[in-house]
């Protein structure tokens, strides 16, 4: 039995020491990303940065493409826990609201990772990443069902704001709550892509884009108050 135990511990110590070194690659690959974007991320690069050999690494991911699904898994994840911070907003109003300022709130934080998870094309992440870039409602692609689970989670939640407000009559008589909830999520999409590409357009300031935005799906008969003060309505007098 002592030898039967000792062996077990050993078999965790190995456990839990691969654990730490596939954390160590994807924090060190991590940074790289956010610093030089995923263009600039290598399996030599990498091992340098960790002092490892490439064969070390490879032990843990077969390529970059492996470690690119990884790092939007990730991604996903901290998008989803950015939403869960506002789903005890009673009002599904409001939750849209500070759910979509949250979702731009972190592509512009997070700008390499969020092109990495939105933007990225697949064949830039390696020969084996036959799959999309991790969309929010996408179903598996080839390789990366990981990635796409979480991101369908997070629709999820937009979703469920939208079917309240079916419930409650607060939405246009044919928009259905999920194509709603594909629609505010390309155009959050849209700020974010917009803002990251350096674009002339827009001008306004993203937090009453995304109020813009929400506004679409309300029908006005609902609105007891305007949405906007003077200062952030568009200007529509004529000149």
């Amino acid at each position: 039995m002592p030898r039967m135990a000792s062996q077990e511990r050993r078999t965790e110590q190995r456990r839990e020491q691969r654990e730490a070194l596939r954390e160590r690659i994807l924090e060190v690959s991590r940074e790289i990303v956010r610093r030089e974007g995923f263009a600039s991320l290598s399996m030599r690069k990498l091992a340098e940065a960790i002092d490892y050999s490439p064969a070390a690494l490879y032990l843990h991911f077969k390529s970059r493409g492996d470690i690119a699904r990884a790092l939007r898994v990730q991604g996903h994840a901290s998008l989803r826990d950015a939403f869960l911070a506002h789903t005890s907003i009673a009002d599904p109003a409001a939750r849209l609201n500070a759910m979509g300022r949250a979702y731009v709130e972190f592509g512009l934080a997070e700008p390499e990772t969020y092109r990495l998870m939105f933007m990225e094309l697949a064949a830039s992440a390696g020969p084996s990443s036959e799959a999309r870039a991790g969309s929010p409602g996408d179903a598996p692609g080839n390789g990366d069902a990981h990635a796409a689970e979480p991101g369908a989670a997070t629709l999820s939640m937009i979703a469920d704001a939208f079917v309240e407000l079916r419930a409650a009559d607060r939405l246009p008589a044919r928009a259905a709550p999920l194509a709603c909830a594909e629609g505010l999520w390309a155009n959050l999409h849209g700020i974010v892509a917009l803002k990251l590409n350096g674009a002339a357009l827009p001008e306004t300031p993203a937090a009453t884009l995304v109020e813009l935005s929400l506004d679409a799906w309300f029908a006005p008969a609902n609105r007891t108050e305007p949405r906007f003060s003077s200062a952030n309505r568009p200007d529509t007098s004529t000149r």
